[in-house]
């Protein structure tokens, strides 16, 4: 069996690597996002980076490893199949979206807040169309580290 991810990518090595990728990736996707929608989630974005510039980062270190557990089954389906791992999480893109959203369904599930609940409620079906956008870069930032973590250990 290959090594899990979380074990893989977030080893004290690759960590802070893996972490600032994360978070280059977040805002590349945000960057590309076109018409009203996308507006409304750059506006946002930014506003939130105004209010509290640390939110980002803090949120990739508290939420990565869960996500990184709920994506590791796909990856350890994709490396018995081979090719690019971003090609195989495009291929199952309503399965890892919803496997990956179920991090935050979660934690909005385990809030007292009604408030938070209601709007994550309307907010669902369009995360779930950001994440399947990015689901190309996230494939290749998880493969890109851990071949790099593959070819340090044969070293």
């Amino acid at each position: 069996m290959v090594a899990a991810l979380n074990e893989t990518l977030l080893e004290e090595s690759r960590r802070d690597a893996v972490f600032a990728d994360v978070h280059a990736l977040i805002d590349a996707e945000v960057s590309d996002k076109k018409g009203a929608s996308g507006i409304a989630v750059k506006s946002g974005y930014a506003a939130v980076k105004k209010v509290s510039p640390s939110i980002v980062p803090e949120a990739v270190e508290k939420l990565l490893p869960s996500f990184l557990d709920r994506l590791d089954p796909f990856w350890q389906e994709f490396r018995t199949t081979g090719g690019r791992f971003a090609d195989y999480l495009s291929g199952r893109a309503d399965e890892v979206s919803d496997a990956l959203l179920g991090v935050t369904d979660d934690r909005v599930e385990a809030s007292s807040r009604q408030a938070a609940k209601k709007v994550y409620k309307t907010m669902r079906p369009s995360a779930k169309k950001n994440v399947i956008e990015a689901l190309p870069r996230l494939g290749d930032l998880v493969e890109s580290h851990a071949e790099r973590a593959s070819a340090n250990l044969k070293e």
